[in-house]
């Protein structure tokens, strides 16, 4: 009688092959883990897994190849996308991509990712816009938020002495070599779906040839927002996506012919 209400497990999720299976160094709550995933997936729905090259940046992504199950090489600070240049121009049959920060890739790599875009160099570049630098104690970035509070900036980024943030998606997305360009977050299941979609394109533009691509994925940091990973997803969505609005900022007309 007992075995026969048993009722099989349906197995709904597994971990993708390009996955590693091990715990993670990042924060409880940090969203990098849920862009690992999503780049996992489409790599395995893909079937490029043996065809990747990951290049990996200096911030708190810099262990990503500890994580994602394929070749990587380590670049220096902010400069993946000269080093994917150079492996993509050497190693053109294969998929080459950048992981990078905010500090990364919009302040000490800004002239190594403006001009790979204005080149049109074919690779897919992942951009994780948590508005600080996280993995050296949450200072201010390029991305901090005017009137935000970091760590040197107590008081709240006073645009007068610092500027103003770097919008990367609209900046790039005016370089006539970028093909491939938008902004997705990663706060809420409906954005983690379309930020997966917007993944896949990166790889099918590169797969075909079009050129520059790159997804800004807008992310959370709990640790040095001094948040709840749930009072984080709810302040990226009231004051980061106002800042940052979601949509795709440049889409060539070939890129536009691509159905995935």
């Amino acid at each position: 009688m007992l075995a026969e209400q048993i009722v099989p497990e349906e197995i709904v999720y597994q971990r993708p092959e390009a996955l590693v299976d091990c715990a993670t160094h990042y924060c409880p709550g940090c969203t990098h883990g849920v862009a690992h995933r999503l780049i996992a997936e489409v790599i395995d729905e893909m079937g490029i897994r043996e065809q990747m090259v990951g290049v990996a940046s200096v911030g708190c992504s810099v262990f990503a190849y500890n994580y994602l199950n394929f070749d990587w090489v380590q670049s220096p600070h902010g400069r993946a996308p000269a080093m994917a240049t150079g492996i993509k121009r050497v190693l053109p049959d294969r998929i080459v991509m950048t992981y990078q920060g905010d500090g990364d890739m919009a302040s000490i790599g800004m002239a190594e990712i403006v001009h790979a875009a204005a080149r049109g160099e074919n690779i897919s570049v992942f951009f994780i816009n948590n508005a600080n630098y996280g993995m050296t104690g949450g200072q201010m970035a390029p991305t901090t938020l005017p009137g935000q509070k970091t760590t040197s900036s107590p008081g709240g980024r006073d645009v007068e002495l610092t500027g103003y943030p770097i919008r990367a998606a609209e900046l790039l997305s005016t370089l006539d070599g970028a093909a491939y360009v938008v902004r997705r977050s990663l706060h809420d299941p409906k954005n983690v779906r379309l930020a997966k979609k917007a993944i896949r394109m990166a790889f099918e533009v590169q797969r075909q040839g079009l050129g520059f691509s790159m997804i800004e994925m807008l992310s959370i940091c709990p640790t040095n927002w001094g948040l709840t990973p749930l009072q984080s997803t709810q302040w990226l969505a009231e004051h980061m996506i106002p800042y940052y609005p979601l949509g795709d900022y440049k889409v060539s007309p070939a890129v536009a012919q691509i159905h995935i």
